[in-house]
C-alpha cells in the first residue's frame, strides 16, 4: 500500500482516526470527526509507533496499518479460533497469549497470531478446567480464564522454555540452519551515498557481507540459505523473508542492514530483537541480540549504539532466534570507510559467527566476548573433531 502521510485526506485518514481516538492517542472530541492527516494525527501515529516497537515515521505505511488494524481488538470482544489460511491476528490475540503463557502453557512466543501452537494450548487450558478442547476462546473459556490466576513462578515461563530448548539441542553448529537476510535489493538499493564518480548502497554492500558470512558458517558445519540473490528483480516484502525462514524450519535468522541519518556524525552498530512495550520478548532472540552486539562492538570498535526490543514484521513473525543488526551509518564517513572495506567485513562475520556459537553454549561453558577464533570451529569441521 502507499503510505499515507501528513496532509493527506480521505475515508482511510478517517478511519486512522477512529482507530487513534479508540486507543486515547486522539482527542475524542475530534478524532472520529475528520478525515484530514493533520499535525495531531502525525503525533498520534508517532506515539503509537512508539509503544509498539515500530519505525517511527510518522506515516501510516502496511506494517503500521496491520498493528493498527490489531489494536482495534479487547480480549473478550470477539471469538478467537485457528482460521486457514489466514490466521486471526490482533492484540487481544497476543493478550491471550500472555496470560496462557503465565498460566504455563505453551503458546510459543505471544506474536498476537491465532495459530495452531495458540489453539492447542486453548485446548488444554479447555481440557484441564473442564470444557469442550475445541481451541477456541469463546465467552466460556474467557470465563474460565478470568477465574483462574497464574500457574507459573520463579521466572518467565517463556524464557525457561527456550531456554531449555536451546541447551538440549547442543553446543555444536553442525547441521544446523540459519536464514541470512541481506537488506533490501532489487529496485530498492536502501541506504544510497555518492561521492563524486563512486557508489555505494546498503543492498550491495550487505549481499557481499551476507556472502561472507555464508562461507564461513557453511565452513562450520552450518546449512546456510540467503533471502535473495545479488540482484533480484524484486524486494521481498519482510514477511515473505520471515515466512521462508520458518518454512525451512530455521534455527538462526540473522538481518542485515546498515543505517543512514541526515546527520554525518551519527554511527555505530546496534541489533534488534523481537520485543514489546509491555514487556513480552522473544527470550532466544534477545540472548543473541546481546551476543551479537558485544562480539561486532569488541571486535571492531564500531560505537555501541546497543540492543533495542522491536516489533517489526520480520522479528515477530519469525519462530526461532531472530535479529536485525544495522552494522553502522554509511552516511557516517568514519562508518563508511570501515564498512567499504572487504577486511572489515570479515571481522563483522567473525563476530556473527562467535556469536551464534556462543548462544549454543550452555552459561558454564561460555567463553569471554571476543575470544572465540573462528578460523578454530572451521578446523575442527574439517578434521571432524566437533564435540557434541
Amino acid at each position: 500500500m502507499r503510505p499515507i502521510r501528513p496532509g493527506d485526506r480521505g475515508p482511510a485518514v478517517t478511519e486512522i482516526r477512529a482507530v487513534l481516538t479508540g486507543l486515547d492517542l486522539l482527542s475524542k472530541a475530534t478524532g472520529p470527526h475528520s478525515d484530514e492527516f493533520d499535525p495531531a494525527t502525525e503525533r498520534a501515529v508517532r506515539a503509537f509507533q512508539q509503544s509498539r516497537g515500530l519505525s517511527v515515521d510518522g506515516r501510516v505505511g502496511a506494517e503500521t496499518w496491520r498493528a493498527l488494524d490489531a489494536a482495534r481488538w479487547r480480549l473478550g470482544a470477539r471469538t478467537l479460533y485457528h482460521a486457514v489460511p489466514v490466521p486471526l491476528t490482533g492484540e487481544d490475540v497476543r493478550s491471550l497469549q500472555e496470560r496462557l503463557l503465565e498460566m504455563g502453557y505453551d503458546t510459543g512466543r505471544a506474536d498476537a497470531i491465532y495459530g495452531i501452537r495458540t489453539s492447542r494450548a486453548v485446548a488444554q487450558f479447555q481440557r484441564e478446567v473442564g470444557l469442550v478442547p475445541d481451541g477456541t476462546c469463546g465467552p466460556h473459556t474467557m470465563g474460565a480464564l478470568r477465574r483462574l490466576g497464574r500457574k507459573v513462578v520463579g521466572g518467565r515461563p517463556q524464557w525457561l522454555r527456550e531456554s531449555d530448548a536451546i541447551r538440549q539441542s547442543g553446543p555444536t553448529l553442525v547441521g544446523r540452519t540459519v536464514v541470512i537476510d541481506p537488506g533490501h535489493g532489487g529496485t530498492d538499493p536502501g541506504v544510497v551515498v555518492a561521492d563524486g564518480p563512486l557508489r555505494w548502497t546498503e543492498a550491495d554492500l550487505m549481499h557481499d557481507l551476507a556472502s561472507r558470512l555464508e562461507g564461513r558458517l557453511a565452513a562450520s558445519g552450518v546449512r546456510v540459505q540467503l533471502t535473495r540473490g545479488p540482484s533480484p528483480e524484486t524486494c521481498l516484502p519482510d514477511i515473505d523473508r520471515a515466512q521462508l525462514a520458518n518454512s525451512l524450519g530455521a534455527d538462526v535468522f540473522i538481518s542485515l542492514h546498515t543505517d543512514g541519518h541526515a546527520n554525518p556524525m551519527a554511527e555505530g552498530v546496534a541489533t534488534y530483537h523481537y520485543g514489546t512495550d509491555n514487556g513480552v520478548s522473544s527470550a532466544t532472540g534477545e540472548r543473541l541480540a546481546g551476543l551479537v552486539q558485544r562480539e561486532i562492538v569488541a571486535r571492531t570498535g564500531l560505537r555501541d549504539c546497543h540492543t533495542h526490543a522491536k516489533a517489526w514484521d520480520l522479528l515477530r513473525i519469525t519462530r526461532m532466534p531472530a535479529v536485525r543488526v544495522e552494522v553502522g551509518y554509511l552516511t557516517s564517513p568514519t562508518d563508511r570507510e570501515r564498512l567499504i572495506a572487504p577486511r572489515f567485513r570479515d571481522k563483522l562475520v567473525e563476530a556473527m559467527v562467535a556469536a551464534v556459537q556462543r548462544m549454543y553454549l550452555p552459561i558454564e561453558r561460555d567463553v569471554p566476548t571476543g575470544s572465540i577464533d573462528v578460523s578454530e570451529l572451521r578446523a575442527a569441521v574439517a578434521a571432524g573433531t566437533v564435540v557434541d
